[in-house]
């Protein structure tokens, strides 16, 4: 038995009430590090510039990819920017840092899918970052990637 502010406490509640200071100290301890951890990933924005379209009708689909698994087929975030002066722009904000590539097409009829022929072959003006095309096939991420490090302007010209 042991007298704790001007109360009689047993032994086993003292105990009882310690153990709840220490687990709630570690508590705050472990949430103070997932915080520090969380405040310092930084986000960069990604402004594509898409030129090459021949008329100012449809929109442009802008697909930013994050793995080669996924390239051309789950875009990790993506935009619809309308055509002005044969141009477009798209900014796609808060992207951590790490490795993508770009994927655009132009929907010049304004058809809300990326038109192709009988073998696949897009029937739309497309393009991809680092002006990457594809031999007897569709481009490969390995030659659309680029690293994000920073704010960053990609250029991509449709054909």
């Amino acid at each position: 038995m042991y007298i704790f502010r001007n109360h009689l406490i047993f032994v086993p509640q003292l105990i009882t009430i310690i153990m709840q200071k220490v687990v709630l100290t570690f508590i705050v301890f472990i949430a103070s590090i997932f915080l520090a951890n969380a405040q310092e990933k930084h986000t960069f924005s990604i402004t594509v510039n898409v030129t090459g379209m021949k008329a100012d009708k449809g929109d442009v689909y802008v697909a930013l990819y994050n793995s080669k698994t996924s390239f051309l087929k789950k875009e990790f975030k993506g935009a619809i920017v309308n055509v002005s002066n044969k141009k477009a722009t798209a900014v796609l904000e808060g992207i951590e840092e790490g490795v993508y590539a770009i994927s655009v097409f132009h929907d010049k009829n304004d058809n809300k899918k990326m038109d192709t022929n009988f073998i696949g072959i897009p029937k739309e003006p497309i393009g991809c970052s680092n002006g990457a095309t594809g031999f007897m096939g569709p481009p490969k991420f390995i030659k659309a990637k680029f690293t994000l490090n920073k704010n960053k302007t990609i250029p991509i010209k449709v054909q």
